[in-house]
C-alpha cells in the first residue's frame, strides 16, 4: 500500500492541529538539513506555532545566516556564529535614540496643531483640510517612526541572543 495524496486544507480541530504542526515542523527541519548537507545550502528557518512560540532551524547557523542575509556582503568563510560586532549594535542603538528624537519632535508638533485647531475653532473649510492633512501626514511619520523602533529592537535583540528569546524580551520590553 502505497501513501495517499491528501487536500491540503486548515485543520479545524485545535489539538490535531497542534500534533499535525509538530510532525510537519520536523520533517521540515529534517529536509532543511538534508538539503544543507547535499548541496552546501546555508539555510534558516524560524516558526512561530499557533501559542506563539518560536522555533528555529539554521545551517551553519541561524544568526549567521540572517547576517548574511542582512548585509548581503558577507561570504560563507566570514559567518562567525555567535559573535556580534559591537559596532553594529552601537549603531543600532544610536539609530534607535535618533528615531525616538524624531518622534518626540513629530509629537509636539502635532501637539502644537491641536492648539491652533483649538485657538481659531476652524472659521474655514479649508484651513480644516489643511490642519486634517497635516495631522494625517504626522500620524502617519509617527507610526513609521515606531515600526523602525521596533525593527530596530528586534535586530538588537536578534544581534545579543537566539532566536527563541526573542519573543519573550520583546514582551518584556513593552510591558515596561
Amino acid at each position: 500500500m502505497g501513501r495517499r495524496k491528501i487536500e491540503i486544507a486548515a485543520v479545524k480541530d485545535p489539538n490535531t492541529r497542534q500534533v499535525t504542526f509538530s510532525k510537519r515542523r520536523t520533517g521540515l527541519f529534517k529536509k532543511a538539513n538534508e538539503l544543507s548537507i547535499l548541496c552546501g545550502a546555508e539555510i534558516a528557518i524560524v516558526v512561530f506555532s499557533i501559542g506563539n512560540r518560536p522555533y528555529s532551524f539554521g545551517h551553519p547557523g541561524v544568526d549567521a545566516v540572517a547576517a548574511k542575509f542582512l548585509r548581503h556582503e558577507t561570504k560563507s568563510n566570514d559567518v562567525k556564529q555567535n559573535n556580534v560586532e559591537v559596532g553594529d549594535i552601537s549603531r543600532l542603538n544610536q539609530q534607535l535614540l535618533d528615531i525616538e528624537a524624531q518622534i518626540l519632535v513629530e509629537e509636539k508638533k502635532g501637539l502644537e496643531h491641536d492648539q491652533i485647531l483649538k485657538q481659531h475653532q476652524l472659521s474655514q473649510p479649508s484651513q480644516f483640510k489643511q490642519l486634517q492633512d497635516s495631522y494625517l501626514e504626522l500620524q502617519r511619520r509617527v507610526k513609521d517612526y515606531t515600526d523602525a523602533i521596533e525593527v530596530s529592537e528586534c535586530l538588537i535583540l536578534l544581534a545579543q541572543q537566539p532566536v527563541v528569546e526573542i519573543t519573550k524580551q520583546v514582551k518584556k520590553r513593552r510591558k515596561n
